[in-house]
């Protein structure tokens, strides 16, 4: 089901199968019951604002594992544009390819005059559950430390 409107916490999150940076085929719902996922949708890999944060979320991956959590960045580039910047940055999350905009148009997040997803973060809990959904000015650098704040407290319970 495709829906225009922003998803809101508590929601289910909707499924997606997207191909990753190796073209292998990543399914939200296979997480299910094992971690929780960061959603970091994104507009375009090699922009400025993209490049740091993504960047940023290598140097914080480990703290993310630490609350048992997966990131994975979306964006509508291609694989092979995912690939060859993954490399060059030095990334280690998952970055997904959402070339067809289904992910993006599924959580509310997609962009029509430029043809892209908007900057946002969506937090899925082990249920399936969203716990969390901001989206942010195209040109600001999400912030890490909130989303470990809300990753914590999930922790916690």
């Amino acid at each position: 089901m495709i829906t225009m409107n922003e998803l809101k916490v508590g929601d289910q999150a909707p499924d997606f199968t997207l191909k990753d940076q190796d073209e292998k085929e990543v399914t939200l719902s296979s997480f299910k019951g094992k971690k929780n996922m960061v959603l970091a949708f994104y507009p375009l890999d090699w922009s400025p604002v993209c490049t740091k944060e993504n960047i940023c979320f290598t140097r914080d991956l480990s703290r993310f594992e630490d609350n048992d959590t997966a990131v994975l960045g979306i964006s509508v580039d291609s694989t092979w544009s995912h690939k060859a910047w993954k490399e060059s940055l030095g990334l280690k999350h998952t970055l997904l390819s959402d070339m067809n905009r289904e992910a993006c148009k599924s959580y509310g997040l997609y962009l029509e005059k430029p043809n892209i997803s908007k900057r946002a973060t969506v937090i899925v809990d082990k249920e399936g559950k969203i716990r969390f959904y901001k989206v942010q000015d195209i040109k600001t650098q999400r912030d890490n430390e909130e989303i470990l704040k809300v990753l914590g407290e999930l922790k916690r319970g």
